[in-house]
Order: structure tokens, then C-alpha cells, then sequence
């Protein structure tokens, strides 16, 4: 494929914005050559300056659950639209997606919206320590939960350390309040709580990893996450801004059964649109001002426009009761095409997948934390991300990352996809 427009499109942005991208992932730094840049796109394709069509399988990095330029998204927005932008006052829709995101989410009974998973994980976490009195954190390497600075940390000299800053910018006294654990890996958190007594506010983890590729949890590891938490007084904050309405209406609590004290969301719940959200049962909400003491405010959360494309997506969801098998049964059905296409031409690989979640790992052991991730051979992975673009296929740039499959695939473009994977597995 040719990609004159989109080169000539990068030269420009590189002028006046830093990298020319707004979000560093697109600079495709991971992977080497240069960015597509995106026309329009409709149902399960994105057509670039180009004019080439290409199966998408980021999404948006997750929103597009049921497709670019959902019909009820796109005509919720023009209609909100109509009646103005922004008001900075209460409005009656987000009463009305409060209350379906509430009816459709184990375990939480309030939610205040903001703008970003970013956003919403940074709240969480200022909630959790305002609620609990207590100043640190638990991450797990290889998570991310946006970029703020306490997100930012890196491992310090032993595990029960203080971590430090893997970004200028952060501070070593931001830093040393985030303890950083391994994913999968829950004698290590107690570790990190042994030595730590009575002064870790919340443990905070992407129930599903989606960061360092697509990483279930171990069978059994959420549910010594919460005893553990349970047992020290300590908030389980389940980082949902990918896994919340997608692998199940009701996330990752609904789909492992496993009760978080504190949810965030993003992505599926703006339909597309910047929203995130974090919930939480009553008593914990009501720590939020103005009825309690933790500040958190947001010009533009809310907004009229976010809340109608949330609230039509949500309704969308709720009303399909097939949804999310279709999902399954797509991805599932990716999956074994997948491994049976490399298994043939004999690419050492590991795919993880949970629901419609699903990356490709050139690594001959199982991926269940970044270590192991990270042993993934890059090289093979730039060579297969060209080769599918090439080939009409578009998945995440860079190997840390997992695909997101939409409602609108249809059996042809994952037999596409996969004779595509067959051509290019060839070359590897």
C-alpha cells in the first residue's frame, strides 16, 4: 500500500506538534516508519488520506465495541448538539447514564464522571487515600493507569522498596509513595504489604492487563487480591477504562465475580467521546465534595455531547443480550485461526485472549507479567505489524498492547485477517 498523503500529513504535524502525534503510541516509534493518519471510518474499517481501507483492530484503543460511526452514537450527538455544546450546569442525561451504568455494574451505587481514564484512575486514587487516611499506593509493573505522576514509576533496588521515577517531571516524592509489584504475583504483594504496615491506602490493577499485550490474571489471583485487601484494611481499585463493558455488561467484576471497592472507567463508556468515570459504593463516594472532603472538579465533565454518545453506546449494550457472546465467539474464532496459521509455518508465539481481548506474543513461554512479556521478540513483532498493514490489516503499533475486536467484524474479515497472518507468518 502506498502512504504518500500520510507521510506528507506527518511532515506537517512534526512542525507544530511535538513528535506529530498527540498521543505517543500513534508516533509508531515501536515499530518504525510513519504514522497512518485516519480519514473517516465506518463499522469495523478505517479509510486513510490515502484512500486504503483497513480492518481495524484497536477501535479506538477499545471505545468502538460496536463499530465506527455507531448509527445511535453518531445521531445522539448531532441531536445534543443541536441544543448546544456546553453548559457548565447540571444536565438530566447524566442522571440518565449514572443510572444505567450503575444498573448495569455490580457493586458500585454512585459514579462521577470526568473526561479521561486518566482522569478517572487519578481520582480513584486520591478517593482511596482521602477515604482510607492513608498515603500509599500498589501498582503492578506493567499496568498503566494513565499519566499521572503517581502512575509513573518504575522498580526500585529490592521489592519492598519505594519506586522511583520513570519519567522527568515526576517527583522522588510522588515516587515514593508508589509501590511497584509484579502482575500475577501475590506473594509479592504481601511482601510489599509485610513491609509496609498500616500505610497502604488501595492496591490499584487492570483486572485484565491490556499494557504489556492482553495478560489474564491467574486463575485465583483476583480473589487472594481481595482477601488480602480485606485482611489489611487496604482499597481494591480495579482500573476498568478497557475491561469495564466489554468483556461483560457488568466488566471484569462481573465476568470473575470478584468485588472491587472502587471502579474506573473510560473508553466504551463515551462511545467514543473523552469520558471516564470511577464509582464506588455510597459510603465511599460520599467523600467526594461537595457532600465530603476529597476535591475532585471537571469543567467539561459531563458534557452534553460525552453523555449522549455514553448514554447511547451503554443502551446499545444493555439491550443486546447476544452482545458480548458474539464478542467471545469472534475472537475465539480469530484466536484459533490465528495459532493454527503460525503453528503451520512455525512462528514461536504465545496468544493470550479473554473475551474480546487478544494480542499475539513472539515468545515461547506463557506471558503472565511484564517480565515475560517483555522476552516477546520485537523484531518479529515490527516485521508482522508492516507485513499485516500491507496486507489490509491495522492492529496495535507497538507489541505492548492489545487488539480490541468490535461487534462489526464479520466472519469474512476475520478469515481475511487470518489468511492475512498466513501470508505474512511466510516472511517472519
Amino acid at each position: 500500500m502506498i502512504y504518500k498523503r500520510s507521510s506528507a500529513l506527518f511532515i506537517e504535524a512534526e512542525r507544530v506538534i511535538p513528535g506529530g502525534v498527540n498521543s505517543p503510541v500513534r508516533a509508531f516509534k515501536g515499530v518504525g516508519g510513519t504514522p497512518i493518519f485516519v480519514k473517516e471510518a465506518k463499522g469495523a474499517y478505517l479509510y486513510d488520506e490515502d484512500g486504503n481501507r483497513l480492518i481495524d483492530y484497536i477501535n479506538s484503543w477499545g471505545p468502538m465495541i460496536l463499530g465506527h460511526a455507531y448509527q445511535p452514537v453518531v445521531d445522539a450527538v448531532i441531536e445534543k448538539a443541536k441544543k448546544g455544546t456546553s453548559f457548565g450546569m447540571p444536565t438530566e442525561i447524566e442522571t440518565q447514564i449514572a443510572e444505567l451504568a450503575v444498573s448495569m455494574v455490580p457493586n458500585i451505587d454512585k459514579i462521577r464522571f470526568v473526561n479521561s481514564g486518566t482522569e478517572a484512575c487519578m481520582s480513584a486514587v486520591r478517593l482511596a487515600r482521602g477515604y482510607s487516611g492513608k498515603d500509599k499506593i500498589i501498582k503492578f509493573a506493567g499496568c498503566y493507569h494513565g499519566h499521572s505522576d503517581s502512575f509513573l514509576i518504575q522498580a526500585g533496588s529490592g521489592a519492598s522498596t519505594f519506586g522511583t521515577p520513570n519519567s522527568p517531571g515526576v517527583t522522588k516524592g510522588t515516587a515514593q509513595d508508589t509501590l511497584l509489584a509484579r502482575y500475577n504475583d501475590i506473594e509479592n504483594v504481601k511482601e510489599l504489604i509485610a513491609a509496609n504496615p498500616n500505610a497502604i491506602a488501595c492496591i490499584i490493577i487492570e483486572p485484565v492487563a491490556g499494557n504489556m499485550g492482553c495478560i489474564p490474571p491467574k486463575e485465583g489471583f483476583l480473589k487472594a487480591l481481595r482477601d488480602v485487601c480485606d485482611a489489611n484494611n487496604i482499597l481494591l481499585i480495579f482500573d476498568e477504562v478497557m475491561t469495564g463493558f466489554r468483556l461483560a455488561k457488568g466488566g471484569a467484576q462481573d465476568l470473575y465475580n470478584i468485588k472491587a471497592d472502587i471502579v474506573c472507567f473510560g473508553k466504551v463508556i463515551g462511545g467514543g467521546l473523552p469520558v471516564g468515570a470511577f464509582a464506588a459504593r455510597e459510603e465511599i463516594m460520599n467523600f467526594l465534595a461537595p457532600v465530603g472532603p476529597v476535591y475532585q472538579a471537571g469543567t467539561l465533565s459531563g458534557n452534553p455531547l460525552a453523555m449522549a454518545a455514553g448514554l447511547a453506546m451503554l443502551t446499545g449494550l444493555n439491550t443486546d443480550p447476544e452482545v458480548f457472546n458474539r464478542l467471545d465467539e469472534k475472537t475465539e474464532y480469530l484466536h484459533k485461526g490465528m495459532a493454527l496459521v503460525l503453528n503451520k509455518n512455525k512462528i514461536v508465539h504465545t496468544i493470550n485472549r479473554v473475551g474480546s481481548m487478544i494480542s499475539v506474543h513472539f515468545a515461547k513461554d506463557d506471558v503472565i507479567d511484564f517480565e515475560t512479556s517483555a522476552k516477546g521478540n520485537n523484531d518479529t513483532f515490527k516485521k508482522f505489524f508492516h507485513g499485516l498493514l500491507d496486507e489490509g490489516v491495522y492492529i496495535a503499533p507497538s507489541a505492548f498492547e492489545t487488539w480490541f475486536i468490535t461487534d462489526a467484524l464479520t466472519f469474512e474479515d476475520l478469515d481475511f485477517t487470518i489468511n492475512a497472518v498466513n501470508k505474512v507468518s511466510k516472511t517472519l
